[in-house]
């Protein structure tokens, strides 16, 4: 999936993934997607709550081949 930015939060725990990616989406342009590569297991939930809280769209997310998790944000 094509994206304009990326964020890789690997090795960091909860709640930093979402605080970086949050950070960044603010400084993105409407329809502008993000890529977040995290690897705390607990990221999968939440990203799915995060983008269901601020209707930022989460448009895929899945993992890599080094067991990194990755999602695909869109902002709002």
């Amino acid at each position: 999936m094509d994206f304009d930015k990326e964020v890789d939060a690997r090795g960091l725990t909860c709640p930093l993934p979402i605080l970086r990616a949050k950070k960044m989406l603010a400084e993105m342009k409407p329809g502008q997607v993000v890529r977040v590569l995290a690897t705390d297991p607990g990221s999968v939930k939440d990203f799915q709550a995060f983008a269901k809280q601020t209707g930022n769209d989460l448009l895929q997310q899945g993992e890599t081949t080094d067991q990194a998790f990755e999602f695909f944000l869109r902002r709002k």
